[in-house]
């Protein structure tokens, strides 16, 4: 831990760059207490370690220090001088004695009490979840960042994001989601931007690294969003989940393909307008490609031109499909409010800039005509045709919403 309390009732913060001989000096002179516990604690000022206050052996004080690693110490000290050098009011190690939680750091900005969580091992989603929920009913907005080490780029613009990566998942704008971390070894903050999940675990996303210098706090809680998603490439990864479906298929998956066989689908040829990337998808764990062919399914594949498609229809859809696991939402703490339910709007809306729907007031959609199911690879590849032509060409980048 970074602070301590003297005898006569003074913090000591570690986080402020105190020399080593000023610090030997006073640990001659002065005992050092814990101050959640009040048990005596060691200051330990090696030369290849971060200064650093530890218990002794015995202490009964470990539910909120057992086991800091360098890494995190020296990562949440960082953090404290980032946020003191753009003066932040912040405390270090702030203990609140009514929700019994410590943050790494509290901090307030435009009027808004902030803890941040500076995570380096995992650690259930359980804990994960109570710890958040117990902030945002005390007025705190939890700021959970991870560190770097646990962010390893696939390829170029793809990553595998495991449950414990959403977990730390944030939202700035609408339809805007990122991962912040941090690394106290090359002293950088590195944000996983513009994350348009494609399957359970991976995700098309961007990077982004900043210095602590050029990075301010308010450029980490709203970052600008980069949405950059080439349509073939997205394409091409839709049609390799199809391939892997039909070849490492499991229950849930059998039941989809036998649902889809019942209504004369074919997997291999199912049109372009379903499987699209919309930003919401995110807070859905089954791919894009099944919960937009449950949509077509359940919404559009019976109606004619003129009917319409209501408010209440999409969400008896989802929460039945939602009840019999056919849909998963996925779990992300920090953005719990947002329901699942704006991912086949956005994808309806979506379809009405195809021209397949028209909106009609703010719950409403108006069916303008049917979409078009390819039977042959040849009728699927002018389908495709059609829909690029609606794009404009196939590099168009993509910048939805």
């Amino acid at each position: 831990m970074l602070t301590a309390i003297t005898k006569n009732g003074k913090k000591l913060c570690l986080g402020y760059d105190y020399k080593k001989e000023s610090l030997l000096s006073l640990r001659s002179k002065e005992d050092f207490f814990c101050p959640i516990c009040g048990e005596s604690v060691l200051l330990k000022l090696g030369d290849h370690r971060i200064f650093h206050f530890a218990h002794k052996r015995g202490g009964t004080c470990r539910e909120f220090y057992d086991h800091e690693s360098i890494y995190h110490l020296d990562g949440k000290r960082q953090l404290y001088q980032w946020l003191i050098k753009q003066n932040i009011p912040a405390v270090l190690e702030y203990f609140d004695k009514e929700i019994q939680q410590r943050p790494d750091i509290l901090f307030k900005f435009n009027g808004k009490k902030y803890a941040l969580e500076y995570q380096c091992s995992p650690i259930p989603e359980e804990i994960f979840s109570k710890r958040t929920k117990t902030y945002l009913e005390n007025d705190y907005i939890p700021l959970w960042i991870i560190a770097s080490r646990h962010l390893q780029l696939k390829q170029r613009d793809i990553d595998t994001l495991s449950n414990f990566h959403y977990l730390f998942l944030r939202s700035s704008l609408p339809g805007t989601f990122f991962i912040p971390s941090y690394c106290p070894e090359k002293q950088h903050f590195h944000l996983v931007e513009s994350i348009t999940p494609f399957s359970i675990k991976n995700a098309f996303t961007q990077h982004s690294f900043y210095s602590p210098d050029r990075l301010e706090i308010s450029s980490l809680l709203t970052p600008k969003p980069q949405k950059r998603i080439y349509m073939p490439k997205w394409k091409t990864e839709m049609d390799r989940i199809i391939q892997n479906m039909i070849r490492y298929s499991d229950q849930h998956k059998k039941k989809f393909l036998l649902e889809i066989y019942n209504n004369c689908l074919n997997p291999f040829l199912l049109p372009p307008e379903i499987g699209l990337p919309v930003p919401h998808s995110i807070l859905i764990q089954t791919p894009p490609v099944i919960w937009q062919t449950y949509v077509y399914l359940d919404l559009l594949s019976h109606k004619k031109p003129s009917d319409f498609i209501t408010m209440q229809e999409m969400k008896e859809h989802l929460n039945r499909r939602v009840k019999r696991h056919e849909v998963v939402s996925r779990h992300l703490p920090q953005v719990s409010h947002l329901n699942p339910l704006l991912a086949v709007i956005e994808y309806l809306l979506y379809l009405t800039k195809l021209g397949i729907l028209s909106k009609v007031g703010e719950t409403c959609f108006q069916v303008k005509e049917k979409i078009w199911i390819p039977h042959s690879n040849r009728e699927r590849d002018e389908s495709m045709v059609r829909f690029n032509q609606k794009h404009g060409s196939l590099c168009k980048i993509i910048n939805e919403n």
